[in-house]
């Protein structure tokens, strides 16, 4: 059985995805044990890392250096090859820096900035809440099964920007397009939140426990 270490460091959607990652799995039949973890030993050893997030870019990343488990993470992710997932602020976290409330440094596992969103549409506000589509930048196999076009659940006023836009995958809209998906090796990260995108969220969250990168 794989091991999957749900990062907890006090962020808000972290009960509602380990609630996912375990439907996902039963649904598809995949074997694996979802530990709720800021043990770093259990990390380190882990068969997947995946990373939650909800509030400001500078809180989140203080709470997971107050968990000690960076050296772990990257001990699994970039040490040993596991795959790794990251979801909202989670997903920003891979970023170089982000630019909320100052600049804060992030994990730069994806070079490029978190940014605020500005829409050109003065009708569209901030926070961009709810349903939205992604439309394919190019083919992932954590998105296999989930149709171009497909609607996922968003809750953000910021958003990566990677430097490259090869690591980019998917892409939403909202009043301009912004940054979706992103994936470099074994490295992935979304903006929406799957674990609230019902049937194509719980594909995504399967294919990430079935990734072989």
């Amino acid at each position: 059985m794989q091991t999957v270490a749900l990062i907890d460091y006090g962020s808000g959607n972290l009960r509602s995805a380990e609630k996912a990652l375990r439907e996902a799995a039963r649904r598809h039949g995949i074997d694996a044990d979802i530990v709720v973890t800021a043990e770093p030993s259990v990390v380190a050893a882990a068969d997947r890392v995946f990373l939650p997030g909800v509030g400001a870019f500078a809180s989140c990343r203080a709470g997971l250096d107050a968990t000690g488990v960076y050296e772990a993470m990257n001990e699994a992710v970039h040490g040993r090859g596991v795959p790794f997932m990251g979801i909202c602020v989670g997903h920003q976290l891979l970023a170089t820096e982000g630019l909320e409330f100052g600049v804060t440094p992030g994990l730069d596992w994806i070079q490029g900035q978190v940014k605020k969103l500005e829409p050109s549409d003065p009708s569209l506000t901030i926070p961009h809440m709810g349903w939205n589509a992604i439309a394919f930048a190019r083919d992932h196999v954590l998105f296999q099964g989930v149709p171009d076009g497909a609607h996922m659940y968003y809750a953000n006023s910021f958003a990566l920007t990677p430097a490259d836009p090869a690591d980019i995958v998917a892409v939403s809209d909202h009043g301009g397009p912004f940054t979706a998906a992103v994936a470099k090796g074994n490295v992935a990260g979304v903006q929406f939140h799957p674990e609230k995108s019902q049937a194509a969220g719980l594909a995504l969250l399967a294919n990430f426990l079935e990734w072989r990168p």
